[in-house]
């Protein structure tokens, strides 16, 4: 997963950071994170109880050392890292915790347009159920790009990751169109509710 460097294998972690501050190699940062992913990926198991997630959290960290570690005086990398990554892991909960809160928010103030008050939005039924007429009319009414985030999103429970890769579409495009998708389904039941 990160690249092993021949010509480092000898040098201490410390080198290798005052290295990677030098040359900006993430050839280098990649060796010395080779060293610690096995930590990072159980400490990211252990906050988010979630494999997959997991794996894209140790993807993201390494992603963060490569902007944050010159802005750090690091004196011992394995307990920096450590606690670096807790940081991250505790940053992705606090988000989560907060998405549930919004939408806790939004079933309270619009759970009359949907069949269950514990669902988070009116198609986040099971998988195999129908969607009613309304909902269906509405579904028909996206833009192809909306409609295809939208179905892979919640009823094939694909990740924004997954939907970039299946749909061809830039990260930031696919969230745009899975919330202006869920906007306009929102607007086009409560049409269909207030007739």
């Amino acid at each position: 997963m990160f690249l092993k460097s021949k010509h480092n294998t000898d040098l201490s972690d410390a080198e290798l950071v005052l290295q990677y501050k030098k040359k900006k190699d993430p050839e280098i940062l990649g060796y010395l994170y080779s060293r610690y992913v096995t930590l990072v990926f159980g400490l990211c198991l252990k906050y988010l109880q979630d494999r997959d997630q997991s794996k894209d959290m140790v993807m993201h960290i390494f992603e963060r050392l490569v902007l944050d570690l010159n802005q750090h005086d690091i004196r011992i990398f394995k307990s920096w890292l450590y606690v670096f990554s807790k940081n991250h892991c505790l940053m992705e909960l606090r988000k989560q915790s907060t998405l549930k809160r919004r939408e806790q928010s939004w079933l309270e103030s619009h759970g009359e347009f949907m069949e269950s008050q514990e669902q988070m939005h009116p198609i986040d039924d099971d998988e195999k159920a129908h969607l009613n007429g309304a909902l269906q009319d509405c579904m028909r009414r996206l833009k192809q790009e909306q409609q295809l985030c939208v179905r892979l999103f919640y009823y094939e429970n694909k990740s924004y990751r997954e939907i970039t890769e299946l749909a061809e579409l830039d990260e930031r495009k696919v969230k745009s169109l899975l919330q202006n998708g869920k906007r306009n389904l929102k607007i086009c039941l409560e049409k269909k509710h207030v007739r």
